[in-house]
C-alpha cells in the first residue's frame, strides 16, 4: 500500500513525520503521524500507538504532547493516527463536534450511513499496524497502546478485546463507561443503533467484567479539575470498581489542579512512555 510523505522534521535526533495513505477499511485518504527514534536507523523498534480524543487530527498529539524526547531515549516508534474518516460526504458528518468527523469513537459502525466508512476499530486493530510493520523498522511482536479521552476509551477497549496483542495500555482522562454517559450514548447509538446491549462490546467497564486474558498493567491519569470529569462524561470510578472486583491491576492517579487539555498530557507523558517502555523493552 503506497504511503505519501506529507512532512518530516528532525526531532531529538530522530524524525517526526506525517504520512498519507488510501485506507481500504475506511475508504478514504487517511493521515498518521509517526515518530522514528534515532535507534530506528540501525535496528527494529517497538511501536506505541496513541489514540486522540474528540475533534483531534493526527496533529494534536505530535505538536502538543512533548513526547518525542522520551520516545527517543527509550527507542520507541510512536504512531498517532487521525480520529475518524475524513471527507466521506456522508450527510450529517460535520453537524456536531462529538459525532461524525473527528469523532469515530474507535468502533466499527453497523448502521447506515456510517457502516461503510466508520470502521475505526478495525483500522486501528488491523490495517494500520500492517501498514506500519510493512513500511518501517518495527518489531511486530512488541506493540502497546495509549490515548486521551475518546482515545483513552479506544486504547482500553482495544487492549481488553485483544488479549496479548498489546504489551501494555495507559490512558489520560479516558471515557471509561460510554454506555452510561452522554458522549457515549450519542456516538454508540448513532454508529451501532438503538439496541444498547450491542454497545457493551465497546465499553471498557463492561469488557473488564469478563476479561480473562494475559495480565494487563493499566495506568490512568485523570485531572481532578477536568470539566468533563465533573460533568459525568468520563466515569473512571465505575471502571476502577470493575477492575478491583476482577483483581485486574490498575494504577489510577487523580492529578490535583489539572484539566482535560494537552497541558495535562504534556505534564505526565514521560511517565506513560516509561510505563510502556518497561514492557516493550523487557
Amino acid at each position: 500500500m503506497a504511503l505519501k510523505q506529507v512532512s518530516s522534521n528532525k526531532c531529538f535526533e530522530g524524525f517526526q513525520k506525517v504520512f498519507e495513505h488510501d485506507s481500504a477499511e475506511l475508504k478514504c485518504k487517511m493521515k498518521f503521524g509517526i515518530y522514528l527514534p534515532p535507534k530506528a536507523e540501525t535496528g527494529k523498534c517497538p511501536v506505541l500507538y496513541w489514540l486522540s480524543g474528540l475533534t483531534c487530527t493526527e496533529q494534536n498529539f505530535i505538536t502538543k504532547a512533548a513526547f518525542q524526547q522520551a520516545a527517543a531515549e527509550h527507542g520507541l516508534i510512536v504512531v498517532a493516527p487521525d480520529t475518524s474518516p475524513r471527507g466521506c460526504n456522508i450527510e450529517g458528518e460535520d453537524e456536531s463536534w462529538d459525532f461524525g468527523t473527528g469523532a469515530g469513537f474507535y468502533v466499527d459502525a453497523t448502521e447506515d450511513p456510517w457502516k461503510t466508512n466508520y470502521r475505526m476499530y478495525s483500522y486501528i486493530k488491523d490495517e494500520l499496524p500492517k501498514l506500519i510493520n510493512a513500511n518501517f523498522p518495527t518489531d511486530p511482536e512488541r506493540m502497546s497502546i495509549f490515548g486521551h479521552s475518546m482515545g483513552g476509551h479506544g486504547a482500553l477497549i482495544l487492549a481488553l478485546k485483544n488479549p496479548g496483542k498489546y504489551k501494555s495500555v495507559s490512558a489520560f482522562a479516558p471515557i471509561c463507561n460510554p454506555i452510561q454517559c452522554q458522549w457515549g450514548k450519542k456516538a454508540l447509538g448513532g454508529y451501532l443503533g438503538p439496541d444498547a446491549s450491542k454497545w457493551e462490546a465497546y465499553d471498557a467497564t463492561q469488557l473488564v467484567k469478563s476479561y480473562s486474558g494475559t495480565r494487563l498493567d493499566i495506568l490512568i491519569d485523570q485531572g481532578k479539575d477536568d470539566q468533563f470529569l465533573s460533568a459525568g462524561q468520563l466515569l473512571p470510578d465505575n471502571f476502577i470498581a470493575a477492575c478491583t472486583e476482577r483483581k485486574i491491576p490498575v494504577v489510577f492517579r487523580l492529578q490535583q489542579g489539572y484539566d482535560h487539555s494537552y497541558y495535562f498530557i504534556a505534564s505526565f507523558i514521560n511517565d506513560h512512555i516509561k510505563h510502556h517502555a518497561k514492557y516493550l523493552n523487557a
